[in-house]
């Protein structure tokens, strides 16, 4: 059974950064993007490392080991090394809180 998690509070999430969240032991990144908050783990599809620490800029986050960087909006590569996408996870906002269904 799916059910959605209470991750964090909107007010929480910084504009154009991140936080990182637990979700069922694993660390989530959430950004606000785009009057919205985009959820994914904390993975680099190219080598597995943190992306967490990388850098947040023009709808993109980049990882800061290689420099793969991915779409906000989709999850999709913009850059090489990695070519596959981030999953995202979907994600509601109700009364001020980030909702985030784990359906992986």
């Amino acid at each position: 059974m799916e059910d959605w998690l209470d991750v964090a509070e909107v007010e929480a999430v910084p504009s154009d950064s991140l936080i990182v969240v637990d979700v069922n032991d694993d660390p989530v990144v959430l950004v606000r993007f785009d009057n919205s908050v985009v959820a994914f783990e904390d993975i680099c599809t190219h080598d597995g490392g943190d992306i967490s620490s990388g850098c947040v800029a023009e709808g993109a986050i980049e990882c800061p080991r290689h420099g793969a960087r991915f779409c906000l909006k989709t999850g999709a590569v913009l850059a090489p090394p990695a070519y596959e996408p981030l999953h995202l996870f979907p994600v509601k906002i109700e009364n001020g809180t980030v909702w985030l269904l784990d359906d992986r």
